[in-house]
């Protein structure tokens, strides 16, 4: 049995991506980890991971005809199991978003967590599925008010699809920020995860073309991400959800994802 996390946030620039495969390298220690870039209209998650020259991504399974199978758009990177999205404007205008359901069900039979790294903005439905066939969301805030309110609305919009909330990570935090902490305590449906630092390791890495945890593995935000992901609480061997049978099997696991619809919003 799979659980499946999106990694969302209110807006663009919170670090997401770079926190999508900490978390997935920290959890990649106890878990068999697949980490999706399901933000298929400005997707970066290829370059954070030293994979922008591979040729094919998940552009080309989520595009009618072209025959290519969910393996030949994944690659083992940095312990995790990796499915990149091209950043091709054409590509992007062929694709059917709705085939991502049929993508995470078959990468969902080998894995125990699907990270998927979501659109920023949830304006439309396709931006919204990577919620909804998720189990939970992880949600990447800066340490700030009107961020915290950002968040919330990303809450909203996944407890209205049946999402739950794993946790709070707040990011490039500078100082103290206890005081967001608590209001995020009393406003969130889960935990603060964990304060990451800002850091020039994060820039860095980036530039490098690797994840945090390999680029700077004894850094303060890479410690920071490994508190995260062992307080998020991973339930892959938890009790079937709502109509799930007890025996998951790859069938039902299939029928979960593919079942996935985007309802109108409430």
């Amino acid at each position: 049995m799979v659980e499946a996390f999106a990694v969302a946030s209110g807006k663009g620039g919170t670090g997401k991506t770079t926190s999508t495969l900490a978390l997935g390298m920290a959890l990649a220690e106890a878990y068999d980890v697949t980490v999706v870039d399901a933000d298929t209209g400005m997707a970066n998650l290829l370059f954070h991971a030293g994979l922008d020259d591979v040729e094919v991504t998940l552009h080309d399974l989520l595009v009618e005809g072209t025959g290519t199978g969910v393996a030949e758009a994944t690659y083992e990177r940095f312990g995790m199991t990796v499915v990149p999205c091209g950043t091709s404007l054409t590509a992007f205008e062929a694709a059917d978003p709705g085939r991502l359901r049929d993508v995470v069900a078959e990468l969902g039979r080998d894995a125990d967590v699907v990270l998927l790294d979501s659109p920023a903005a949830l304006g439309s439905k396709s931006a919204v599925l990577p919620v909804v066939l998720a189990d939970r969301t992880v949600v990447v805030v800066q340490p700030t008010i009107p961020a915290l309110s950002d968040g919330l609305k990303v809450q909203e919009y996944a407890r209205s699809y049946g999402t739950g909330t794993a946790g709070v990570l707040f990011n490039k935090v500078r100082g103290d920020a206890d005081r967001v902490a608590e209001q995020a305590e009393r406003r969130f449906g889960g935990p603060t995860l964990a304060q990451v630092p800002a850091s020039e390791s994060v820039r860095e890495a980036r530039r490098a073309g690797e994840p945090l945890l390999a680029h700077a593995p004894d850094s303060d935000a890479a410690a920071a991400y490994r508190r995260a992901a062992d307080r998020l609480d991973v339930r892959p061997d938890g009790p079937p959800g709502v109509g799930e049978p007890a025996d998951d099997g790859a069938g039902a696991l299939a029928d979960r994802f593919r079942s996935a619809v985007v309802p109108d919003r409430p």
